[in-house]
């Protein structure tokens, strides 16, 4: 893995997306990472998710018509379960997986990552209806 130069914009998206639990947006993560660095542009944020996409210390999580979601995942092992209501995403804990049985997999296939999404409707959207 290679990592991206450390700048101080590059460590402020780090500490955001560290600290965020909401799986936030480009869009947010600028916001938040303004608080600390006002001058920052959206397409230095850009470009910082991007690389660290690349690096595989995040992940992206995209839906058709909505915003990419961005989550951090250096040493956390997790899946998502997403609300289909209301675009809510939360974690799974990996462990709480069973795994995919080798025999399931085409003969001689390499997994390399594994990202399972649940999709579903949350508790809050359920009691609404």
């Amino acid at each position: 893995m290679t990592m991206v130069r450390q700048t101080k914009q590059r460590a402020a998206v780090i500490d955001v997306l560290r600290s965020a639990r909401s799986h936030p947006d480009a869009a947010w993560i600028h916001a938040q990472v303004r608080e600390q660095l006002p001058s920052v542009s959206l397409g230095t944020v850009y470009r910082t998710l991007d690389a660290l996409v690349r690096d595989g210390v995040v992940v992206t999580l995209e839906r058709a018509g909505q915003a990419t979601r961005y989550d951090w995942r250096e040493g956390d092992a997790h899946h998502h379960a997403v609300c289909r209501s209301c675009g809510a995403i939360f974690d799974v804990d990996a462990g709480d997986v069973p795994a995919v049985p080798a025999s399931a997999l085409p003969a001689g296939f390499q997994v390399t990552d594994v990202r399972l999404e649940f999709m579903g409707v949350c508790p809050a959207c359920q009691t609404q209806n």
